[in-house]
């Protein structure tokens, strides 16, 4: 038996630490936490300093079982889960749930996986860190208690099976704000008016843009006729030096809106990628708000530099963290070797890696120099000026390597055209002659709605979160039916282009699509009315300024300067309060809105929250004839649906088409749309509406249901055709009347005989049921 039990929490990172220590030392994987707090209402005792109740999980019983051996056998153990806060809890519960000795324990941190950042951890061990045991305590008891305590209130006030979180319900504030001022928003139309100028001699042509806007078209066209027989000459010509300079290496943050901007990945896949590569010792730890790097690092960076790309594209810098609550003296993310400019894989790791190395290695790396020009150019019939702008690239520095992305680049921007790479040797008083001269019809835009990567920077700057909670709670959100991320069209939109050329002014109305989004998050209409529910009654809970406090408050706790129980203490007898007030005088929220009345029948429609989702409601409960419901369509809001599109939804069933001399009508039942043919039922995929459904896609979709059908059936039987063999999702199997039938092991499904199946269906029935599962007995 070895000396040295060391315990990891993954076991990838166990298998690439076990290679790097001698036959002295096991290590294992703990498999993330081994312990959580009980479900019941019990788990923590508000009366009690806040005492929890942890219990082993069932998954992880046999874990702890094979850890406790290995501890009582070992002379000592080492704790080496990962360095922040959650690992140090990892860490204490490991401690507690293995019966641990302080003087047989050493707890060890590293933020890479390499040889020696292991044995250089094995050197400095340190005893387990109870200040950041409690600022993880405190986060975790706090949340449980704001859910436990909250999502009742809304199963009574809003709709049953709902729940709340503290920095969840903070981000779908931020999203249903963002919508509510998108819905608001008016847009106004502006003329931008751009010059192509010639300066006599062949090719030489560049544009310039107009330093202000018209209005109107009246405006626009009126600048245009000053414009035939003006003069245009060069008023006033400025170069300068200019320089960019490289972006800090990554955090956590700007991971994972870089990975999102230039790889198309979801914050949580960019998380579950890193985790990848970390446990691999390919970057360093992954969750972190420090933008700093070792010593080692810039050594190792430097180095790479000269020998890749020549010394004159290095330059040192050392980054400081803004944050004011960074937390522990993590690294920025890097590579952990920089002479590894790519790495073994599949395609999602040697993207990131090469995302991550590209931005370490540009942040030593020498400033980008630029000469810049700029030309002012008078119109003899006007005030205005045209402006010329040009940019030479003298040095490119870090740009040899690494091109930051924003999230305006995400968003194609209408204004957007082609600048001047370089400007055709000009000089000031120089007479210039305009080719053609036009004033397009230009649109305001509304904010823009947020990206999983956007949302993460905001909830950063208002210092909402951490670097380990940003990828939950934009999961969270998702997963709670309070936001959904998604593509939208965008809607068709005539502008006019008026131009100027050869002395005479032409009119053109051109067509362009706007408001096209692609994976942006929009609130539903239950985070909406939850959202609201909680502004009224839990304002503290999504209040930006409490929720950022909170942070600093755990950050105190973490340094040591704050005791953890009182801060508990001193948020609890409030808000409880709060939810018992909640309980007893608000109202039930439904988000009920009146659109007006049904011209046909008269009756008052209105739309809702109801048990499966939005509807809209034509009638009223108590009018004799009952009310008719229809629900609402993707994309539909209860503040932003009219009666005329409401009114739409009620015009299912309807026919689509015939086939095989057969009617096929579509509708929306309990299960959700489908089409139905011949006295069959044929569900309609989740990205066909059925409002506007084809005759051909009907028939399409029929047509696959068969031939899937017909894969599906292995064999019946004469004696009794509703008997059959069925090939399901893991493997064939036996339909029986009501019973699912498991066919053993060494049976081949298609040679069964009546009186098998009728045998193995009998023996199926005689055992012992199970709860749920496939081979559950179905119910009538």
């Amino acid at each position: 038996m070895a000396k040295n039990l060391l315990i990891v929490e993954s076991p990838a990172k166990a298998k690439t630490i076990e290679g790097y220590l001698g036959k002295d030392f096991m290590v294992k994987s703990s498999y993330g936490h081994i312990r959580d707090l009980v479900k019941t209402d019990d788990a923590i005792d508000v009366l009690n300093n806040f005492t929890q109740k942890y219990e082993v999980p069932a998954d992880k019983k046999a874990v702890v079982s094979e850890l406790k051996k290995l501890a009582k056998e070992a002379d000592v153990v080492w704790l080496a889960s990962d360095e922040d806060r959650e690992g140090e809890a990892i860490s204490w519960h490991l401690f507690e749930t293995l019966g641990l000795k302080e003087d047989k324990t050493k707890r060890i941190v590293f933020h890479e996986i390499t040889k020696p950042a292991i044995l250089r951890a094995i050197d400095n061990p340190r005893k387990i860190d109870y200040n950041l045991v409690n600022a993880q305590q405190a986060r975790r008891v706090l949340d449980r208690l704001v859910g436990f305590e909250l999502s009742p209130v809304l199963w009574k006030k809003v709709k049953p099976s709902l729940s709340a979180g503290r920095v969840q319900s903070v981000a779908v504030r931020l999203i249903v704000e963002r919508e509510r001022e998108i819905n608001k928003f008016k847009t106004t139309a502006a003329y931008k008016v751009v010059a192509i100028f010639s300066t006599g001699k062949q090719k030489e042509l560049f544009r310039a843009d107009l330093s202000e806007r018209f209005d109107t078209e009246a405006e626009a066209t009126e600048f245009l006729q000053a414009c035939k027989n003006a003069a245009y000459k060069i008023e006033s010509l400025e170069t300068r030096p200019a320089k960019r300079s490289p972006a800090p290496p990554f955090t956590t943050s700007t991971l994972q809106q870089e990975a999102s901007r230039k790889l198309g990945f979801s914050v949580s896949r960019t998380m579950t990628v890193a985790q990848k590569l970390y446990e691999s010792g390919k970057i360093t730890y992954m969750r972190t708000d420090s933008v700093n790097l070792s010593e080692t690092a810039l050594d190792a960076a430097s180095n790479e530099i000269n020998k890749a790309y020549g010394n004159q594209y290095h330059q040192l810098r050392k980054f400081k963290t803004k944050s004011a609550g960074a937390q522990e003296a993590h690294e920025a993310i890097r590579p952990t070797y920089f002479d590894q400019h790519s790495i073994e894989g599949d395609n999602s790791e040697k993207r990131l890696y090469e995302l991550i190395w590209k931005r370490a290695i540009a942040s030593q790396m020498s400033e980008a120099r630029f000469e810049k020009t700029t030309a002012k150019i008078g119109i003899s019939t006007r005030s205005e000026q045209f402006v010329a702008n040009g940019e030479v690239m003298k040095f490119d520095g870090f740009l040899k390597v690494y091109i930051e992305s924003t999230d305006e680049d995400q968003d194609v921007n209408l204004d957007d055209e082609s600048g001047n790479a370089i400007l055709p040797p000009l000089s000031k008083g120089q007479d210039l002659k305009a080719q053609e001269i036009t004033a397009t019809e230009r649109f305001s835009r509304p904010p823009a709605r947020y990206t999983e990567a956007s949302l993460v920077k905001k909830l950063e700057e208002l210092g909402i979160g951490r670097p380990s909670t940003y990828a939950p709670t934009i999961s969270t959100v998702q997963n709670r039916g309070y936001v959904v991320k998604e593509d939208r069209e965008g809607k068709s939109r005539t502008y006019c282009v008026f131009s100027l050329k050869n002395g005479e002014i032409n009119k053109d109305t051109k067509t362009e699509i706007t408001g096209a989004e692609k994976a942006k998050l929009f609130p539903t209409d239950i985070g909406a009315v939850v959202n609201d529910f909680l502004l009224q009654y839990f304002k503290g809970i999504v209040d930006y300024h409490f929720t950022a406090n909170v942070e600093k408050e755990f950050d105190e706790i973490a340094h040591g300067l704050k005791e953890w129980t009182e801060m508990l203490k001193s948020f609890y007898s409030p808000f409880h309060q709060e939810v018992e007030n909640t309980i007893q005088t608000a109202e039930k929220a439904r988000g009920e809105r009146d659109l007006g009345i049904d011209p046909a029948s008269g009756k008052k429609v209105s739309v809702r929250i109801g048990r499966f989702g939005p509807f809209v409601q034509i009638g009223e409960a108590d009018d004799e004839e009952k009310p008719r419901y229809a629900s609402l369509r993707s994309g539909q809001m209860i503040e932003t649906i009219s009666l005329e599109d409401a009114l739409e939804l009620f015009n299912l069933p309807k026919k689509v088409g015939a086939f095989e001399d057969k009617d096929m009508t579509v509708a929306i039942g309990r299960f959700g749309p489908y089409i139905r043919h011949n006295s069959a039922f044929y569900s309609l995929p989740k990205d066909v509406d059925p409002h506007s459904v084809t005759e051909e896609q009907a028939i399409e979709i029929i047509k696959n249901k068969r031939i899937k059908d017909a894969e599906k059936l292995i064999k019946t039987f004469d004696e009794d055709p509703a008997v059959k063999v069925l090939n399901g999702r893991w493997g064939p199997y036996i339909e029986y009347g009501k019973q699912n039938v498991k066919i053993p092991k060494g049976k081949e499904a298609k040679d069964l005989t009546f009186e098998e199946v009728k045998a193995l269906a009998e023996a199926a029935e005689k055992e012992p049921k199970k709860k749920g599962g496939r081979f559950a007995k179905k119910k009538g």
